[in-house]
């Protein structure tokens, strides 16, 4: 990595100040957000959740300052930026009410679990003039901006695009979890939970947007040990059709032995091939008809939007958390110059919320479904 990755890291700091940010809900998720702003040179000023007994648990665990009621915090005149890593169902109310306090929000996907409550907060979003994005953070693997930057370069439209997003954490009828609740985690899982993150990626990287989609969804448990008849999915099939023409597809699973984030994608156009494995995350490889080639992250030649993103001298492997890093410090730099063109505005839970309705609806009638 060159020298001036780091200079701009320190003059970006040095620009911002130091942030005040709130987390409301603070399990797995939550702790990653906690890291990241930590990272960053930024203030942890806030916790709250359920109550102020697991807030204050959570406080210790993750180095806030201090525990609060989430009425508290949305209130504080000393919180720049709330971070909201609740149960889905919450989403769209606790992010109305920041934005309307005036602080700038990351609110984890889904945005919202219908159309018209993401509507109505990306309209919000737009006329408070606030910072307002949705961790698609899968973005910032420099390997993907990579690939982005490539495709976009090349003047040529990819027509295939397909993979998997596969997952084992609910392969057991013994597993319980919130998201298998429709009243918390919304109508969709699997899509709704990991599917989205797929169909931003490749969607951010080809420039393309799906239009129509068929979809098969599956449910492998019925019933689970504490839930006698579950009502949203294990995973999928799904094929779809872009804008242009091209053609693509997505297998989906979170009951997946074996694969514990296994996100994958092949995009193909006229004379190249690029895959990206999100397990392997410092290659991005290049298929082409004469030969064959793995494009290292750091390596030579690279562009100039994956290498802003390229925390790490090459050879020291960057992952899950260093993408998140990123896309906080982006985020964070858009309350002072915009953020870069990777940054996952509320008008991509937006789209992703558009989706989601879109693979229900496909599901349900057995048909091929617009997207509106």
């Amino acid at each position: 990595m060159s020298t001036n990755t780091f200079s701009r890291s320190e003059i970006l700091k040095s620009s911002l100040g130091t942030l005040n940010a709130g987390i409301i809900g603070v399990g797995f998720i939550g702790e990653v957000h906690a890291r990241a702003i930590r990272a960053n040179g930024h203030n942890l000023l806030s916790v709250s959740a359920a109550n102020l007994e697991l807030a204050n648990s959570a406080r210790e665990k993750v180095g806030a300052t201090q525990a609060v009621t989430t009425q508290d915090m949305l209130s504080d005149p000393n919180i720049d930026v709330i971070h909201i890593c609740t149960p889905n169902i919450f989403h769209a109310e606790i992010a109305e009410l920041a934005l309307m306090n005036g602080k700038h929000v990351i609110c984890e996907k889904p945005l919202a679990v219908s159309i018209e409550d993401a509507t109505q907060l990306n309209d919000l979003a737009i006329k408070s003039g606030l910072v307002a994005t949705v961790p698609f953070i899968y973005r910032y693997y420099p390997s993907v901006l990579e690939a982005r930057s490539r495709i976009l370069r090349s003047n040529t439209t990819p027509n295939l695009m397909h993979g998997f997003y596969l997952q084992d954490w609910l392969a057991s009828s013994e597993v319980e979890n919130w998201r298998i609740d429709p009243a918390l985690g919304g109508p969709s899982r699997a899509f709704g939970d990991i599917g989205v993150h797929w169909v931003d990626l490749v969607e951010f990287v080809t420039g393309q947007r799906i239009t129509r989609i068929n979809v098969q969804l599956m449910r492998v448990f019925e019933a689970r040990s504490d839930t006698p008849s579950v009502n949203t999915e294990d995973g999928g099939t799904i094929i779809f059709e872009t804008n242009v023409g091209a053609q693509g597809s997505l297998v989906l699973s979170q009951v997946s032995a074996g694969r514990k984030n296994k996100l994958w994608f092949s995009i193909e156009g006229n004379g190249y091939s690029y895959v990206f494995d999100q397990e392997n995350p410092d290659s991005l490889w290049l298929g082409e008809v004469e030969s064959n080639s793995t494009i290292m992250r750091g390596s030579s030649g690279t562009s100039s939007l994956a290498a802003q993103f390229s925390n790490l001298p090459a050879g020291h492997p960057q992952g899950y958390q260093d993408c998140f890093n990123s896309f906080v410090a982006d985020t964070y730099s858009a309350t002072l110059s915009g953020g870069s063109e990777a940054l996952p505005k509320f008008a991509d839970g937006l789209r992703a919320a558009k989706l989601t309705t879109a693979v229900l609806e496909s599901s349900k009638t057995q048909s091929w479904v617009e997207v509106k």
